[in-house]
């Protein structure tokens, strides 16, 4: 069997190739401008977008030592990520000390599988049921608000709960961070990459919804099926599955708790935290009322904040009763629900996610009785255990700055984007996608590509005769599908490092999927040209 290299040497191996190509390919620049932009609610923004027919040559700049400090400015670049990974590793390592999930999955699984009494449960599985509903809730996350940094979040969640069922990591992992970003590629309402694609290509926003719904649908069935159907295999025969050796953590994990002898209880600090909470959340739901929530190209004001005040009373006060345990997995419920709210109703990001998950550890370590500083040292070691994930992402960033650096990003756009005018119409928007497919690998960054190369996509669409809303269409399937395979996303190497799942097993893996992913996309492309869609 061949030896799988480990994660950094393939990331600082793309580094030294990136490094190589500002040797070979000469360098060249965009001239760019700030425009404005009106949004949904109303409120304008500016950004950066390139210049018509503006591209020029320029000294080149090869790269050299710059390799050994691609980690410094990755780090630079994406300190917000990393932060964000280890914030949630700490605060995950808290709340895992209470073996709250652990307890929560074992009770979920010994409930649900109840249902196999049942004959329809029976025929249909309730595993296989359970693996659907959460595939389609994250693919819908994805589709709606653009989840993407929030899955890293949940593979400590999902993980457990797919060994716990008899599969593996992998199908933990495709529960979640496949399946959002899934519904990323076939997004209906995604404003980081349709609302500013269509933004710059002078199209209304979100037009075209009912044939991206169509191909949601179809990306997101597609994505099920393959899942279900490595699901039944793995399962049928555990030793098949390329992390089995890997996942002997969190099957330790698993039986571990199986074999303890759960102590159900209720602590004192645990009915303060609740008290407190409770009081908290009422404020915040005094304080706003109502939440102005932007779906489509309108937006609906909903008592979201006081709903969950309101919710969080009964429950909390249930779950307290039976155990700790159960209070905690509470906590992490409604840290669920009010990051959906946060950031469909409030525009919360990483800072404000961090801040919510941090919130979460250290009340659950409260409610479990932990001194501040057990719980700093708890959190100490969390930070600790995820370190190499957070490295990995700082160093996969710094592949990008070796090609900014030497100025090639842009004298790759150019060439590629002239070719497009020697094909016909089919041709052209198979390269068009293909290159915003392989322009995702240097440059996973959805809004940042549609600044560099939707103003010049839009106008080229125009020439060939060709609905400038299939050009942002190829820009969105392009965006999304290799998010799941580049090493330089971000998001990609936090859930890996969370998984425990090196990179060179996750390519192996996943690039059969990926690859008929965006051929799906491709033919998801071709009735934009010849039939007579709403919006195209």
């Amino acid at each position: 069997m061949k030896r799988i290299p480990h994660t950094f040497t393939i990331v600082f191996a793309l580094i030294v190739l990136a490094a190589v190509c500002t040797w070979l390919v000469p360098g060249g620049e965009f001239v760019r401008e700030q425009v404005t932009v009106q949004q949904t609610d109303g409120t304008t923004t500016s950004r950066e977008v390139v210049q018509n027919d503006s591209f020029h040559y320029v000294a080149s700049e090869p790269q050299t030592w710059q390799v050994f400090s691609a980690l410094y400015n990755g780090f630079c670049d994406k300190a917000d990520i990393v932060i964000f990974i280890l914030v949630v590793g700490g605060a995950f390592w808290i709340l895992n000390d209470s073996h709250a999930i652990d307890v929560g999955v074992m009770a979920f699984l010994r409930r649900i599988r109840r249902l196999n009494r049942y004959k329809l449960f029976q025929k249909l599985g309730v595993e296989n049921i359970i693996i659907t509903l959460v595939m389609l809730m994250f693919s819908l996350f994805g589709a709606v608000f653009g989840m993407s940094e929030e899955t890293i979040a949940f593979v400590a969640v999902f993980i457990p709960l797919a060994v716990s069922m008899g599969y593996d990591s992998l199908v933990g992992l495709c529960m979640c961070y496949v399946a959002a970003h899934i519904g990323f590629a076939g997004a209906m309402l995604n404003p980081f990459t349709i609302g500013i694609a269509q933004g710059i290509a002078g199209l209304p926003l979100f037009s075209g919804l009912e044939y991206r719904f169509f191909c949601w649908l179809i990306l997101t069935l597609l994505g099920i099926a393959f899942v279900l159907w490595y699901a039944h295999r793995v399962r049928r025969n555990p030793e098949r599955s390329p992390v089995y050796q890997l996942d002997a953590y969190w099957r330790g994990r698993t039986q571990e708790q199986s074999a303890e002898k759960v102590e159900y209880r209720s602590p004192r600090a645990a009915w303060v935290v609740y008290l407190l909470l409770g009081i908290a959340l009422a404020v915040c739901a005094f304080r706003w009322p109502s939440t102005v929530v932007a779906v489509g190209g309108g937006t609906a004001s909903l008592p979201l904040l006081p709903f969950l005040a309101v919710l969080y009373l009964p429950v909390g006060f249930i779950a307290l009763r039976k155990s700790v345990h159960f209070f905690i997995l509470s906590l992490l419920l409604f840290t669920v629900g009010y990051l959906v709210v946060g950031v469909l109703g409030y525009g919360w990001y990483i800072r404000e996610i961090s801040a919510l998950f941090l919130a979460m550890g250290i009340l659950s370590g409260i409610a479990n009785s932990r001194h501040a500083d057990d719980i700093a040292k708890l959190f100490l070691a969390g930070c600790g255990d995820i370190l190499s994930a957070a490295l990995v992402v700082g160093l996969a960033s710094g592949i990008i700055f070796i090609l900014k650096d030497g100025h090639v990003i842009d004298t790759i756009l150019y060439g590629l984007t002239r070719s497009l005018a020697q094909t016909g119409e089919v041709a052209s928007v198979g390269v068009m996608y293909l290159f915003q497919t392989l322009l995702n690998i240097v440059m996973p960054s959805g809004s940042a590509k549609a600044a560099l190369t939707m103003p010049i996509m839009a106008q080229f669409a125009d020439l060939i005769e060709v609905s400038r809303q299939t050009t942002v269409l190829a820009f969105q399937f392009g965006d999304g599908f290799t998010n799941m395979l580049t090493p330089t996303s971000g998001v990609l190497i936090g859930c890996l490092g969370v998984a425990r799942i090196p990179y060179g097993t996750w390519l192996k893996w996943a690039w059969k999927f990926i690859l008929g992913c965006i051929i799906v996309g491709f033919f998801l492309l071709l009735p934009t040209l010849f039939l007579q869609l709403p919006g195209f």
